[in-house]
């Protein structure tokens, strides 16, 4: 095993015996969430993969040590410390290794360290895309970058409706990244099941789905897979109020000069504000219902 990753008893058995595994990102825990919501939500995400036959392996960065599957200490300890702990991508994994650093790793980092830890299914939120502009800004997450070239299935509620959802998926297009509605053909939008944007792809069942990830990866077809999971509709967003809530979000952070990877919590903490607590609701059960979709969509690939 590489010398700075250490999978946890747990994980290291489950994937040594064929038990579905489902990665878990941590800057949710850190960066996503205000606490005591943030800790309180990572154990339900992995209580709720445990109750889908499958085992939770949410992967941080612990004193410079890549971590794969944390303890309920380390959850608390990410949790508490917030934004303090480094925000890591793909880019800064070996700095803050290499520091002996703590990090919660955000889509990118999680399915880079998934892919080496042998993990095929991650579940999250919502993946990062093109920021609004970014066709002058270039501003586009390292998400779809590493969906273009690790093999790992995430399954997301689609793409966080902050970002350029139309300029997201032309650029998953071009890199050859298939974008799967799960029973849906409309790309979900993180609070809200409509977006507006079309999927050309979908599936109905876990099953099916885990065929077509499959043969993708049969025909030698490098990169991962969206599976866009839409939120259940009891909790989706009005389109109107949280497109509203967004522009609002967008336009205060433009003119406050925030830039770089500080954009996403900025504007999600503007729109928790903006909609009275409702879009942390929302967080919480669209992330519930990907844990839950993952943990099947192991189960049944590791049938395969």
């Amino acid at each position: 095993m590489n010398e700075y990753l250490v999978l946890s008893k747990e994980v290291k058995e489950a994937l040594a015996e064929g038990v579905p595994v489902v990665a878990l990102e941590s800057t949710i825990i850190a960066h996503g969430m205000p606490h005591p919501q943030n800790v309180e939500t990572a154990l339900a995400v992995e209580k709720v993969v445990r109750e889908n036959e499958a085992v939770p392996a949410t992967i941080a960065v612990i004193g410079g040590k890549i971590k794969v599957g944390l303890t309920c200490e380390e959850i608390e300890y990410l949790g508490e410390k917030g934004p303090e702990v480094i925000k890591v991508s793909r880019r800064d994994l070996p700095y803050v290794v290499a520091k002996g650093l703590d990090g919660a790793t955000t889509v990118a980092a999680t399915m880079f360290i998934a892919a080496m830890s042998g993990i095929k299914v991650f579940a999250t939120g919502g993946i990062g895309g093109v920021h609004r502009g970014g066709e002058k800004s270039f501003d586009i997450s390292a998400d779809l970058q590493e969906l273009a070239r690790t093999n790992v299935a995430v399954v997301s509620a689609g793409v966080k409706s902050i970002l350029d959802i139309g300029l997201t998926l032309e650029y998953l297009e071009t890199y050859g990244v298939p974008v799967i509605g799960f029973g849906t053909d409309e790309f979900p939008a993180f609070y809200t099941r409509k977006s507006g944007y079309k999927v050309h792809i979908t599936a109905d069942t876990p099953a099916e789905l885990a065929r077509i990830i499959k043969v993708k990866w049969d025909l030698g077809l490098k990169g991962g897979v969206v599976v866009a999971n839409p939120i259940p509709e009891e909790y989706s967003l009005d389109y109107e109020e949280i497109t509203r809530a967004i522009d609002s979000a967008v336009l205060e952070a433009a003119e406050k000069g925030v830039r770089g990877k500080e954009v996403t919590p900025y504007l999600l903490a503007k729109v928790k504000d903006i909609t009275g607590g409702k879009s942390l609701e929302a967080n919480i059960q669209l992330v519930l219902n990907n844990a839950r979709l993952a943990a099947k969509l192991a189960q049944e690939l590791s049938k395969l």
